[in-house]
């Protein structure tokens, strides 16, 4: 398959879920994206979007319990995009962002790339 997205592109991952943020990452690469960086936890997600420069970042709505909204907050204030990701509908999506992309899970590679595009 041929990359899509220019090298250069580079993706937040936060995610809970090792196993899924390693799958996220694989179709990312495949997909032509590069990641400037990956998260786990909320701590870590939050010093990462104030900090880190990047595209785009991919947000799971619910890390071991804990809402992402102070992360969606904090990339808003940058004004740096982000697509959340969840297994849910949109009901965990903070209201004042229910405008943004959403991605469902488990991911599949045409919807990963027709979200980011």
């Amino acid at each position: 398959m041929t990359s899509t997205a220019p090298s250069r592109r580079r993706v937040l991952v936060v995610e809970d879920e090792l196993m899924i943020r390693m799958l996220l990452e694989d179709m990312l690469t495949e997909l032509g994206y590069g990641i400037a960086a990956t998260a786990g936890r909320l701590d870590e997600a939050m010093q990462v979007a104030h900090t880190m420069v990047f595209d785009v970042a991919i947000l799971d709505v619910n890390l071991n319990g804990q809402p992402i909204s102070p992360v969606a907050d904090a990339l808003a204030g940058r004004g740096l995009p982000f697509i959340f990701a969840t297994g849910y509908d949109e009901d965990g999506i903070p209201d004042i962002y229910r405008d943004r992309p959403m991605l469902k899970k488990p991911f599949q590679l045409d919807s990963l790339r027709r979200t980011l595009e």
